[in-house]
């Protein structure tokens, strides 16, 4: 009886982990690269490997959905379980302005309630940047021709997506947050079903 219940548990979870890889099949690798935080510290794929993470692409300076992402980012912050190993990712398009001291100071205006090791902020060279955002995460990042500028500061042009890593550093999924006709309530469900589904796995 406790053999055939195992058995049953066992095939339980297969199936469950099964499902989870169709539903999230895995959308290409993350290849390694050095960054560097808000609190002046190194960060490699090695730092992040065995968690699963999310990632965006911001700059402080953003007139537009910048802002927006980032409260919604603290959002689901705030919504992950304290039991979670999980990480959030965010990358600036604008690395020369935006200095691991502009980065505290963007975290402070925003009142965000994070840690340095649950939610990093990325800096680095701009060559740096684009080959974690552009070339693993297959994040937008351009910067803006000035005659199209509406303001000073409208300078990049950037997705608006969240990014799904796994603990093997493969993306998992992709999450449009910002935009017309968006309930980010019911995208923060989706992408925490789908953290707790990738957390378990192995």
């Amino acid at each position: 009886m406790i053999a055939t219940l195992v058995l049953v548990f066992l095939l339980g979870e297969i199936r469950a982990r099964t499902s989870v890889a169709k539903e999230l099949p895995p959308l290409g690798n993350v290849a390694d690269f050095s960054l560097t935080n808000q609190a002046g510290q190194t960060v490699t794929l090695d730092t992040l490997r065995g968690h699963v993470w999310v990632g965006d692409i911001i700059f402080t300076r953003c007139p537009g959905p910048c802002r927006k992402m980032t409260h919604e980012m603290n959002e689901l912050s705030e919504a992950l379980p304290a039991s979670s190993n999980t990480r959030l990712v965010t990358l600036t398009t604008d690395p020369t302005y935006d200095t691991p001291p502009a980065l505290r100071d963007y975290i402070q205006q925003l009142k965000l309630k994070t840690a340095p090791d649950r939610w990093l902020f990325l800096t680095g060279t701009k060559q740096q940047i684009a080959q974690l955002a552009v070339d693993s995460l297959k994040l937008t990042s351009l910067e803006k021709p000035a005659a199209d500028r509406e303001s000073a500061n409208d300078l990049f042009i950037h997705s608006t997506i969240f990014v799904l890593i796994d603990k093997q550093a493969r993306m998992r999924g992709i999450f449009e947050t910002t935009g017309e006709g968006i309930d980010f309530s019911q995208v923060k469900k989706g992408i925490l079903k789908s953290i707790q589904a990738l957390e378990k796995e192995s």
